[in-house]
């Protein structure tokens, strides 16, 4: 009988000591690999600059000088008249704020 006691503590032993084996290379694989949100992050990075050298490339497929100097200059045209209004727009608001005093 005393070779059973024996044999049942050696396995428990091995089964306890393979569990916290177990447990510590968890803990180790855990620390090792990145988290849930860090391979989000590199994914969304990753989609980001293929658009972007996909966006890129086609511009540079499609790139017009002719059409370069219309939109520079429908840009400059829009801003000056963006600006004239919001500056109309800041002086009503002031004058309807201030009242007439």
């Amino acid at each position: 009988m005393g070779t059973r006691y024996f044999l049942a503590l050696f396995l428990i032993l091995l089964v306890l000591g393979f569990k916290v084996q177990g447990v510590a290379m968890a803990q180790e694989d855990e620390a090792d690999s990145p988290g849930l949100l860090t391979r989000m992050q590199e994914s969304l990075f990753s989609y980001w600059d293929t658009a972007k050298a996909a966006a890129q490339d086609l511009y540079q497929k499609t790139y017009l000088p002719t059409m370069d100097e219309k939109i520079r200059d429908m840009y400059n045209k829009s801003t000056a008249a963006v600006t004239t209004y919001a500056g109309i727009f800041t002086d009503q608001l002031f004058s309807l704020l201030k009242g007439d005093q």
